[in-house]
C-alpha cells in the first residue's frame, strides 16, 4: 500500500501495498464465511484537487464544480458518495501552522461547504506516502501539539481527520498515540457521528502484510468495539487494481488477523473498516468509474456486505467502500473530470447499494 504523491513529484500509484503480491495469491480463508447482506454505511472517495493532491492554489468554485459535480450529483440530484477525504495535509506544515492553519491554501471553507451543503461528510487526510518523513519529523518534534492543531482545524472547518502514516519501518507509535490522545482530549469519540470534527480514522494496508506495526497497534488498541478510540480504518488500495478474489483475500486478512506473526495481529471487526478500490488508472477509464455492472464494487459486494466476524465484533459486513481517487490523483493518471466523471460507476453503485446520504451513525459492533 504505498499511497500517494508529493506536492511536486507525484507517484503513479496511490495507497499501494508492497505485500499485496503474495496476498493476491491467497484465497479468502478462515472466518465464518459470508452472511446475509448488511446496509453499507461508508461510500466515499479521496479527492486530490487539480494538481495531483497538492491543493496549492485556491480553487475557482465554478471550475471546481465542473470538475467534481459528479460527486454531489449521480445524475438525479443525489450525491454519488457520502464522504470525501481531501488529500493531503503535510503533517509538518500542520504542526508549524503553515498558511495560518497548517493546511494547503486550496483546502478551505468554500471547498468543505461545497460538499457539506449536499449532505456529504468531509475529512482531511494527513500524510500520504510522500509525507512519511514529515510524519516522522512532526511526531518526534511535538506529537501532542500536532494533535491539538488538527483538532483546532477540525473545529474551524467542521471536518474530521484521517491518519495516513505510511511508515513501514519502525513507525513512531508512541508519537502517534500522543497525537491521537491530544486530538481526543479536544474531540472525544462520538459514536453518534453528530460531531463531524470528532470523526478520526486511520489508513491501514490492503491486508495485514504491510504497515504491520501500524496495523497491529490500530487493531489492538484503537479499533476495538468495546473501547473505541478511532472511528474506523480504511484498508487502502494495493499497488494495482486487484481481481475481485484478491481484493476480498486482502480484506479477509483484517477480519482473521495474523496469529502467525510475532507479536500477533488480532482480528478486526468487519464493522471497523472499509475496503478500497481504484476508480482511475494511467491508461483508460475503468469500470469502477463508469460501468457499475462490470465493476469490482459490484463483484465484491456480497463479501463486503456480508463477511462474518472471526474473533472480533459480533455483526457481519464491512462498513463499505472508499475509492482512490477523484479529480487528479497523480500526474499520470486519468482525471475523473468530464467527460470521464464517475456517475455511471460510483454513482450507480450508490443507487444499487442504497447508500444513505448523509452518512448515518455507524454500526459499533
Amino acid at each position: 500500500m504505498m499511497r500517494k504523491l508529493a506536492a511536486v513529484v507525484v507517484t503513479t500509484v496511490s495507497l499501494m501495498t508492497l505485500a499485496s503480491t503474495s496476498a493476491m495469491a491467497a484465497k479468502p480463508g478462515g472466518g465464518g464465511g459470508v452472511g446475509a447482506p448488511r446496509q453499507l454505511q461508508v461510500y466515499g472517495a479521496w479527492l486530490c484537487s487539480n494538481d495531483a493532491c497538492g491543493w496549492n492554489g485556491v480553487r475557482d468554485m465554478t471550475d471546481f464544480d465542473h470538475a467534481n459535480h459528479w460527486l454531489i450529483d449521480r445524475g438525479d440530484g443525489r450525491p454519488s458518495v457520502n464522504v470525501v477525504v481531501l488529500s493531503f495535509v503535510n503533517p509538518l506544515a500542520l504542526l508549524n501552522g503553515a498558511n495560518g492553519n497548517g493546511l494547503p491554501v486550496g483546502m478551505n471553507q468554500a471547498v468543505v461547504s461545497y460538499f457539506t451543503s449536499h449532505g456529504v461528510r468531509v475529512q482531511l487526510s494527513v500524510g500520504g506516502i510522500t509525507y512519511t518523513g514529515d510524519w516522522d519529523a512532526a511526531l518526534s518534534t511535538n506529537a501532542t501539539q500536532l494533535g491539538l492543531n488538527a483538532a483546532a482545524v477540525a473545529r474551524q472547518l467542521g471536518v474530521g481527520f484521517e491518519i495516513d502514516y505510511e511508515q513501514n519501518t519502525n513507525p513512531n507509535l508512541v508519537g502517534l498515540q500522543s497525537f491521537i490522545t491530544a486530538y481526543r482530549s479536544q474531540l472525544p469519540y462520538d459514536a453518534s457521528g453528530a460531531n463531524a470534527a470528532a470523526r478520526l480514522t486511520i489508513d491501514v494496508a490492503a491486508g495485514d502484510r504491510w504497515l504491520i506495526d501500524v496495523d497491529r497497534k490500530a487493531t489492538t488498541d484503537w479499533l476495538r468495539t468495546d473501547t473505541p478510540v478511532l472511528d474506523y480504518a480504511n484498508a487502502m488500495v494495493p499497488s494495482r487494481q486487484p481481481a475481485s478474489s484478491a481484493a476480498t483475500a486482502n480484506w479477509q486478512e483484517h477480519v482473521d488477523g495474523k496469529s502467525s506473526f510475532s507479536p500477533v495481529i488480532p482480528p478486526l471487526a468487519p464493522a471497523k473498516f472499509t475496503g478500497s478500490l481504484y476508480i482511475t488508472d494511467s491508461a483508460q477509464i475503468i469500470p469502477e468509474c463508469n460501468n457499475f455492472a462490470n465493476s469490482l464494487q459490484k463483484a465484491t459486494g456480497a463479501f463486503v456486505q456480508g463477511v462474518n466476524p472471526n474473533g472480533a465484533g459480533t455483526t457481519n459486513g464491512m462498513l463499505g467502500y472508499m475509492f482512490w481517487a477523484a479529480e487528479k490523483p497523480s500526474t499520470r493518471n486519468i482525471a475523473t473530470t468530464p467527460p470521464n466523471s464517475c456517475e455511471l460507476g460510483v454513482g450507480t453503485g450508490a443507487t444499487a447499494y442504497t447508500i444513505p446520504v448523509p452518512m448515518p451513525a455507524l454500526r459499533q459492533n
